[in-house]
């Protein structure tokens, strides 16, 4: 496993989800929940910063056939800016059902639907990370797909 912390990020269209490893890459937890209309990467560099990240794992959210949507797309554009603009590798890892898993544990746990809109994002993006840091961990590799720094198009 390689050391140093990384932030999971699920983005959604409304609101982004972080979460964050410790540095051994054992254990993901909740972070923050960005607003989708300020500005991403913004607010990604500074939790970058203030967490020593050394990478950003992105979930891409594919259809359960593994074909692509409109979120899909979303996804990578916003992996797409934050490779371009910050100094450390950005992953692409399948994020398949996070929300959905997120959003059932919160249930379970007695939260409503209405009190669980601030975290829900959180929590996909720490199953996101987890399954990021057990797929390293049991195949010795990074997860999921590099993105290449490059001029993405611009975040609405």
């Amino acid at each position: 496993m390689r050391p140093g912390v990384r932030l999971g990020v699920d983005v959604g269209r409304v609101r982004v989800g972080v979460a964050r490893s410790d540095p051994h890459g054992m254990l993901a937890t909740p972070v923050e929940t960005l607003a989708r209309r300020g500005d991403v990467v913004a607010g990604i560099r500074r939790l970058l910063d203030e967490h020593e990240a050394v990478e950003l794992i992105v979930g891409l959210p594919l259809s359960l056939s593994g074909g692509e949507t409109a979120s899909t797309d979303d996804s990578r554009a916003v992996a797409e800016a934050l490779a371009a603009a910050l100094p450390v590798p950005v992953r692409l890892v399948d994020e398949r059902l996070t929300t959905v898993s997120a959003a059932r544990g919160l249930r379970e746990s007695g939260r409503t639907a209405k009190s669980s809109r601030s975290v829900v994002d959180q929590a996909a993006a720490v199953i996101l990370l987890q399954h990021a840091l057990d797929l390293e961990r049991s195949s010795g590799k990074p997860p999921g797909a590099l993105v290449e720094p490059h001029e993405g198009r611009p975040l609405a």
